[in-house]
């Protein structure tokens, strides 16, 4: 029996530890939401409360980690030079990926894009601030404590694949998601999946991880007006779809349910599986 809940050091099996995580996070789930009902009742507009559910994460986080004598830096938090570096390095390499497949996009005569009269730097600064919680949520949800108890239990292959079956899933529920955009939506974003876990296995950080994530929906929606998983976005330009099929420019879903968004991604994920990464250097 010992050896069901313990591991050979004596402490609680990784599993464990993951159902804590759940059970913490559910349990958080009843102070968040009457916590956003009377902030918005309050007149906090909708921008500002971005940061909520990543602090109610993070506070979640914090808790498990305390539970096993550690601290949130052994999650891949080290807010330090290093950390600012592989995040910005991330980011760049997220806009780079976007703008490589808009324009595989627009090289088969899919799109056209044209500046958004509306465009204004506040567009610009709003979607950044958005998209970078959004980024700390999911990479903390995604690539956080539940993910690295499943490293350290079932191995790294294991839980790059469930985290990526994870995640695609979580997404089905989204706008347009249906028919052949169903199928390519889901592959992107399994892949997707993989190429972020990939970037914290190989820097044991969720810097870079964070900052792909940031890059890559800011670019998207921010600058190049794309819808972003289904959600349509204000940006600089504004896209216009021309009359390739659906399977080249996403249609309504927005680039990621693009085949070209998919061959990025799988070159993304060699590239990364190659590289030895920087572990042991960030901590």
């Amino acid at each position: 029996m010992k050896t069901i809940f313990l591991d050979s050091n004596g402490r609680p099996r990784n599993g464990w530890w993951m159902l804590v995580f759940i059970a913490f996070l559910l349990a958080s789930r009843l102070a968040y939401t009457p916590v956003s009902r009377l902030l918005q009742d309050a007149g906090v507009p909708a921008d500002a409360l971005e940061p909520l559910r990543f602090g109610f994460l993070l506070i979640v986080t914090w808790a498990c980690t305390r539970l096993r004598g550690e601290t949130l830096s052994s999650v891949g938090f080290v807010l330090d030079r290093r950390w600012g570096r592989a995040f910005g390095a991330g980011s760049l390499l997220g806009i780079a990926s976007v703008l490589l497949v808009a324009l595989l996009i627009w090289a088969v005569g899919g799109v056209r894009l044209e500046p958004d009269p509306a465009r204004s730097l506040a567009v610009l600064a709003q979607g950044a601030w958005i998209f970078l919680f959004v980024a700390l949520f999911e990479e903390t949800l995604f690539r956080g404590f539940a993910f690295q108890r499943l490293v350290d239990g079932a191995g790294a292959p294991i839980a790059l694949l469930a985290s990526g079956a994870l995640f695609a899933t979580s997404h089905w529920d989204n706008p347009d998601m249906h028919g052949a955009t169903f199928a390519w939506a889901t592959l992107e974003l399994f892949l997707g999946s993989v190429l972020l876990g990939l970037a914290w296995l190989r820097t044991r950080s969720l810097a870079l991880p964070v900052g792909l994530h940031f890059g890559w929906n800011w670019a998207l929606g921010s600058l190049l007006g794309f819808d972003v998983s289904g959600f349509e976005q204000s940006g600089w330009f504004r896209p216009e779809l021309l009359g390739t099929p659906e399977w080249t420019t996403g249609g309504a879903f927005g680039p990621e349910a693009s085949v070209f968004a998919v061959v990025v991604d799988a070159v993304l994920v060699i590239m990364l599986w190659k590289w030895k990464g920087l572990v042991g250097r960030l901590a």
